[in-house]
């Protein structure tokens, strides 16, 4: 159980508000330069600290009992959804140089205990076979996967929120749509009636409606993309300097734009197609105003 406590794992510790460096287990340098750390962007800004400086570091308000050591280096935390809320105060310390600043005197177990150890498999697949073989060997100890099921992961539930928003979106749109172009189609009645006239069928005005509506369709789905691409950069600007963090909060992609040309595009001719027909299928002579 010793030699497994001591392998070069992420060592997470909530009382220390630090997290431990991969890597083996290190002695203690001989010289007299303390040992390096790496801050994170928003502690070294917080803190006011530079490269090369020697800061002390200590597991409790007191400060009693601190080391010193020396800022190696400069990071940017790893932007997590679940957090971007919660200002990054974080420095990495290489294991061994944790162990020894969390270690209590009076209690030589101290050295030799964790409270959480993050392993990562080389096939994410034998997570449950991995949890099973190392509960059954080591009782009492808690195994578990740090990838949520996809039933209990929140942001699943928030897309399925977006989805159903989305969808009473589009169809009150639809709604509005029809009565728009039922108005603009009563608005052309006696144009239609002319042409009428004139001889020209039905299917030939359906198709000059249908034409018409790719058009319209096809020019506001782009225009409405274009807008989505630029205000994307503005949203993430004000998002990423409110909360300091580098975390994209929105990403207009290509199949998000070409799945919304795909709905536009055939919604629209529908709508006007089926907002002309009700004016097409009247009587030409009621068309004209006879």
């Amino acid at each position: 159980m010793t030699s497994f406590r001591r392998r070069g794992l992420l060592l997470l510790i909530a009382a220390a508000c630090l997290s431990a460096m991969p890597g083996s287990a290190q002695t203690a340098s001989s010289d007299a330069s303390p040992p390096s750390i790496l801050v994170s962007r928003q502690l070294a800004n917080r803190a006011h600290l530079t490269i090369g400086e020697v800061v002390t570091l200590a597991t409790n308000q007191a400060g009693t009992s601190g080391r010193s050591f020396k800022v190696a280096g400069i990071y940017e935390p790893t932007p997590d959804p679940m957090r971007f809320t919660v200002e990054r105060l974080e420095a990495r310390l290489h294991l061994a140089d944790l162990v020894g600043l969390i270690a209590d005197p009076a209690d030589p177990g101290t050295t030799d205990a964790v409270d959480a150890i993050n392993i990562r498999l080389v096939n994410p697949a034998d997570a449950e076979h991995f949890a099973d073989e190392l509960s059954a060997r080591v009782p009492g100890l808690d195994v578990r996967s740090t990838s949520r099921p996809p039933d209990g992961d929140p942001f699943q539930v928030l897309d399925r929120f977006h989805l159903a928003i989305s969808l009473v979106t589009v169809a009150g749109s639809t709604a509005f749509l029809l009565a728009l172009m039922i108005i603009r189609a009563e608005e052309r009645r006696e144009t239609v009636g002319a042409m009428r006239l004139l001889g020209i069928s039905r299917r030939s005005l359906l198709l000059e409606v249908a034409v018409e509506g790719v058009l319209i369709a096809s020019a506001g789905a782009v225009f409405g993309a274009l807008m989505a691409f630029g205000a994307e950069g503005i949203v993430n600007r004000v998002f990423q300097a409110r909360y300091d963090t580098t975390l994209v909060f929105v990403r207009i992609t290509r199949s998000i734009a070409l799945r919304s040309l795909a709905i536009a595009v055939p919604l629209g001719v529908g709508v006007g197609i089926g907002a002309s027909w009700t004016l097409l299928r009247r009587n030409i002579l009621s068309l004209v105003g006879r």
